[in-house]
């Protein structure tokens, strides 16, 4: 798995965040219980995302392996494996993990559902058809990115769908202010890549050799803003 400095410190911050510090806002933001306004639009445009890169997977998911890579509350998970997919989904957060576990009724579902905690770039959980990774790297910058594909490529048989940060205005401005708090005060910030930039890394990037970047959407929605990128095998 990636091994950087920057990776692995980036690593800690989530795992710290999303276990401890926001482990009951993320539980009530993925749940149907009222929230704020703000909260409500990053409800809606997560919404969205998910439903888009479930949209770019197969229409048929029976017998389809997937690897759910950073799977929270497991919301993505649970459709794919209710469409048919035997799914792997992986979160660094115990405690994320153990509210999907709770939610989640695996009996009812078409295809099969595992949940895992660890890092989702590990070799140990095998090899899938495809890849889904929904806001699970957008805390990193994209030679990060691309050094998390670069692990799980050798894996994966036909596509990753991912999402990253898209340099806007909005989201550098909010990158910078977030840089003036105490560390103490942080959440893992959310670090703006350049499509581009992305997509030149990619095709750099020998283990990706067997993948092309293909299509790429953005979802903005109120206070969420994110952008879908598919790769897929050549």
């Amino acid at each position: 798995m990636p091994s950087t400095v920057t990776y692995e410190h980036r690593r800690g911050q989530l795992h710290e965040y999303f276990d401890r510090t926001a482990s009951a806002t993320w539980a009530r933001l993925t749940s149907d219980a009222p929230v704020s306004g703000i909260r409500a639009t990053v409800r809606e445009g997560r919404r969205q995302m998910r439903a888009l890169l479930l949209d770019w997977l197969p229409a048929d998911l029976h017998g389809v392996r997937i690897l759910d890579a950073g799977c929270g509350t497991g919301a993505l998970a649970a459709e794919a494996a209710a469409r048919g997919a035997d799914v792997v989904a992986v979160d660094l957060a115990p405690s994320l993990v153990e509210i999907a576990r709770q939610r989640i009724d695996t009996a009812g579902l078409r295809g099969s559902l595992r949940f895992e905690v660890g890092d989702f770039s590990e070799a140990r959980h095998g090899q899938f058809d495809y890849v889904v990774a929904m806001d699970s790297l957008i805390h990193y910058d994209a030679p990060d990115i691309v050094r998390v594909l670069s692990e799980l490529a050798p894996r994966t048989r036909h596509g990753v769908c991912l999402t990253f940060a898209p340099r806007t205005r909005l989201l550098a401005a909010m990158h910078a202010v977030g840089r003036l708090f105490p560390r103490g005060d942080r959440a893992p910030a959310i670090v703006p890549v350049e499509e581009h930039r992305l997509r030149g890394l990619i095709a750099d990037e020998p283990q990706l050799g067997e993948f092309a970047a293909g299509r790429c959407r953005r979802i903005a929605q109120g206070f969420y803003t994110s952008q879908a990128l598919e790769l897929c095998a050549r």
